[in-house]
């Protein structure tokens, strides 16, 4: 599990690099607001991808929170790249990333961050309970 920290801290770092990158050229070549609204959503998670990666650190020592959260960060963050791609796509060349690519990726964010609710709900009845 250790290995899998710094890879989704890695995830977080490169999703915050394609953002920005994104939003420049969202910017100077006409990609317009789809454009704009991909570099946001991958700005966003990879700020979020990093606060789990502190977290899984932090809690290292709770192996099984440790990777529910990693489990999570993966989901999420695959969710992201997903949504994101499909909109950047869309918006410079006028394409689909593939069918149905923005709504599966968008319901995996969805369903990462309740996700991410149930996580921290089940790792403190666990050091309560």
């Amino acid at each position: 599990m250790q290995r899998f920290i710094p890879a989704l801290g890695a995830l977080s770092a490169v999703m915050g690099a394609g953002g920005v990158a994104l939003a420049a050229a969202a910017t100077h070549t006409g990609g317009g607001e789809m454009g704009q609204t991909a570099a946001y959503f991958l700005v966003l998670h990879a700020a979020a991808l990093l606060g789990l990666t502190a977290c899984a650190r932090a809690y290292a020592a709770d192996a099984a929170f440790a990777r529910a959260l990693l489990i999570d960060g993966a989901g999420l963050g695959l969710g992201t790249i997903v949504f994101s791609a499909d909109l950047a796509t869309r918006a410079f060349t006028g394409a689909r990333l593939f069918p149905m690519a923005a709504p599966i990726g968008g319901s995996l964010m969805i369903l990462g961050w309740l996700a991410l609710a149930l996580v921290f709900v089940w790792g403190a009845a666990r050091r309560t309970g």
